[in-house]
């Protein structure tokens, strides 16, 4: 009986030793092997010394980590930022890899963020690449999901990804296709319309009259990469009648502006 009663007491000697190491800041794991000859510690266990402060700041969460300010890399980026900031109706064309999607995306975080509209709304026309894929599976969503994911990608760059799903659930950020835009009227909102040149002059007109109340809408595209026929692509057009209005900027972007990698900006020159 004493012997069982010595066993009892040692063991809760053990445990209180370790509880007594986890309020000291040391850091109890696994050794393999009998004894640690180092410390002299029971099998099993080993005692390692709290690591010494740095000196280097601690890191920031995730959520904190994402890059919030933006600094134009071309002439012309920093023109359309300027004009965002000035109209309330953009325009930017401009070909492959000039970072207009993005910088739209990014200023609609910005306000809405900055409390300057109520909502995000993006959209873009369901119109593939020449290659039909047939029919998708699910519903109206994961049908449309590729056709916008190149939006979603932009917004995860912006936006922490928990921080991104509860805007999306709580309608502070909506992404819609053309087809659903008719007869809506987007007030306190910041309207991007993407890949515009695959929209007809019809489907343009459209989605120009949306503009509301308290709202900013840029319109992005490249004329030259339209997956219509030619003459069905209203880009172009919608761009050079409304240049000389007023709250209305029409920015081109060159090749110089692109800040994809420094191929691409050969291969439009030489494409």
């Amino acid at each position: 009986m004493a012997k069982r009663s010595n066993v009892r007491r040692l063991r809760a000697e053990y445990i209180a030793s370790e509880f007594d190491d986890m309020d000291q800041g040391a850091e109890i794991f696994p050794f393999d092997g009998g004894w640690d000859p180092a410390d002299d510690q029971p099998r099993g266990k080993r005692k390692r010394q709290p690591a010494e402060k740095s000196d280097r700041p601690a890191e920031a969460p995730r959520e904190q980590r994402y890059v919030k300010n933006i600094t134009p890399r071309s002439d012309g980026q920093a023109e359309m930022m300027a004009a965002i900031d000035r109209d309330n109706l953009v325009m930017a064309l401009g070909p492959a890899g000039t970072g207009k999607t993005y910088l739209a995306i990014a200023k609609a975080v910005e306000a809405l963020k900055n409390g300057q509209v109520g909502r995000i709304v993006l959209s873009r026309p369901a119109v593939d690449a020449g290659e039909n894929i047939g029919f998708l599976p699910g519903d109206m969503e994961d049908k449309l999901a590729p056709y916008l994911r190149p939006l979603m990608d932009a917004l995860s760059d912006r936006l922490a990804p928990k921080t991104l799903r509860s805007m999306m659930q709580e309608g502070l950020i909506e992404i819609a296709p053309v087809a659903f835009m008719r007869g809506r009227t987007l007030n306190n909102a910041f309207v991007v319309i993407d890949e515009a040149q695959n929209c007809t002059y019809v489907q343009l007109k459209m989605l120009l009259t949306r503009l509301g109340w308290n709202s900013t809408m840029v319109i992005t595209g490249d004329p030259a990469q339209s997956d219509l026929l030619p003459e069905l692509s209203g880009l172009a057009t919608a761009a050079e009648k409304l240049d000389s209005m007023d709250d209305i900027s029409v920015v081109r972007l060159g090749k110089e502006d692109v800040v994809r990698h420094p191929l691409v900006a050969k291969m439009l020159t030489a494409l």
